[in-house]
């Protein structure tokens, strides 16, 4: 079997990092700079069988337009004859989401310090006439350093005139404003600050204001603003979202208004923007205009055989926080981390498993993939192998791909693998509830090491 390694352009590209219905996401590092990035690919053939063009090149250009700290930043466009890649700022902290999974909720303090950064990246976005509507903790990324990351603009509009309405209802049914559901125009300013709300509501709750098993019940919780604050929200707090949660989009709080407000005011720091930067979209004209003659060098560099192979610097790169902390077990002593606290293997005693997880074995790989493929199987998935690769899907009478799942072997050393596992679609539960059943069905190959061998005291050095 050959390993395979590619070339995009400037960019020397390496594993998947994410895998959707339309896309993958790449990570890849310039040649010249050695500057991290994600690269999402798409298939031309793809974008044009469902009529996506439009929609796509929007994304693209409104992800230039809107250039913030606290947004993913978008560096260019390139594309090759059968494809286009979308070249953005690689933010290696995960999502908010997986932070109030593992936590449960956050502190007021650090729930004020996300809230006033999102806040920030929204009202940059009206004052370009941008609105997201589809904001959430999943498109809600952080970065090395904490700090909070707008991402997924493909659901945002774009109008040259601040009161236009919009009319396509869209978002995430839980998040959406009443009046989006109403079919009779809305305001996409006032759409996007009810989601601000719900999410800061998340945040110091661990839970959803709105949250019902059928749509029509929770449309109606939505429409009269059915909910009612923990006993911990504090009464600024507490206020404030009573105000951003207010049915009458004509009466709900403004983004100017909630800036003076003395709750959002404390340790606030506004950010300070360059506003003579220019925003160049010739790269994005070229890709969707003339989208034969203009490509990028896309070549394939052929090695030896087996799965790829994941070097130490890549596996600190693409953890979290520069530190192998998805890759440990991470045990607490009398309140302290430390570093002998490190374990090789899958954290399942706190009920904690991110959208992408991983695990490590001695086994040879195919060993570890037909084990994998055995379990899926046995509990009535559908499997599909590529060499070291595989999808799994849940199987229904009507039809295929509700839930799915991609694994990936990568070698990080002689005779030890590491297995990547990331959802590709359904519900972020189910990928939870099938990890945790996946890995214990496979405990007799997952390796977890002494602490003093030198592979563990190699992998803690690594942290640092």
């Amino acid at each position: 079997m050959k390993k395979v390694r590619r070339k995009i352009g400037k960019y020397d590209v390496g594993r998947t990092i994410g895998e959707g219905t339309f896309a993958k996401v790449k990570f890849a590092k310039h040649t010249e700079t050695g500057e991290s990035v994600a690269i999402k690919v798409m298939a031309k053939t793809t974008i044009l069988n469902h009529r996506m063009v439009e929609q796509i090149k929007r994304e693209i250009s409104i992800m230039k337009i809107v250039r913030h700290p606290n947004i993913v930043r978008l560096h260019e466009v390139l594309a090759s004859q059968s494809k286009i890649y979308i070249i953005l700022e690689f933010v290696m902290g995960g999502e908010l989401y997986d932070k109030i999974v593992q936590l449960g909720k956050l502190s007021e303090n650090e729930s004020r310090r996300y809230f006033q950064q999102l806040i920030d990246a929204v009202a940059h976005c009206h004052k370009k006439g941008v609105y997201h509507r589809d904001l959430k903790p999943e498109n809600l990324l952080l970065d090395a350093y904490g700090n909070l990351k707008v991402s997924d603009f493909g659901l945002s509009a774009f109008t040259k005139q601040g009161d236009d309405l919009l009319h396509t209802t869209c978002g995430t049914p839980n998040y959406v404003a009443p009046e989006v559901l109403s079919n009779h125009g809305y305001d996409g300013a006032a759409a996007d600050v009810w989601s601000c709300g719900v999410i800061l509501y998340v945040l110091m709750a661990g839970y959803l204001p709105f949250e019902e098993a059928d749509l029509p019940t929770l449309f109606r919780r939505i429409s009269a603003a059915e909910f009612v604050c923990p006993f911990w929200f504090s009464a600024g707090a507490k206020t404030l979202i009573h105000k951003i949660l207010d049915p009458n989009p004509k009466t709900r709080v403004k983004i100017e208004e909630m800036r003076k407000d003395l709750w959002f005011r404390k340790n606030y720091s506004p950010v300070k923007l360059r506003e003579d930067e220019q925003v160049n979209l010739d790269d994005v004209q070229a890709v969707f205009d003339d989208i034969e003659d203009q490509y990028v060098s896309e070549r394939s560099e052929i090695t030896g055989g087996g799965p790829l192979v994941m070097n130490a610097f890549e596996m600190i790169t693409l953890s979290q926080g520069l530190n192998l902390s998805p890759l440990f077990d991470r045990h607490q002593v009398g309140g302290h981390r430390r570093t002998s606290d490190f374990k090789l293997g899958l954290s399942l005693s706190n009920d904690y498993v991110k959208r992408q997880t991983r695990f490590v074995s001695r086994k040879p790989a195919k060993v570890i993939i037909s084990s994998i493929e055995a379990v899926a199987e046995s509990t009535g998935l559908k499997v599909h192998s590529r060499n070291y690769k595989m999808r799994i899907e849940k199987v229904s009478v009507n039809k295929v791909g509700q839930f799915a799942v991609v694994l990936e072997v990568f070698e990080v050393a002689p005779s030890l693998f590491m297995v990547d596992v990331r959802k590709a679609a359904g519900d972020t539960l189910e990928y939870h509830k099938f990890y945790k059943n996946l890995c214990a069905k496979l405990e007799s190959i997952i390796w977890r090491p002494a602490e003093t061998t030198p592979e563990s005291v190699l992998l803690r050095q690594m942290t640092f």
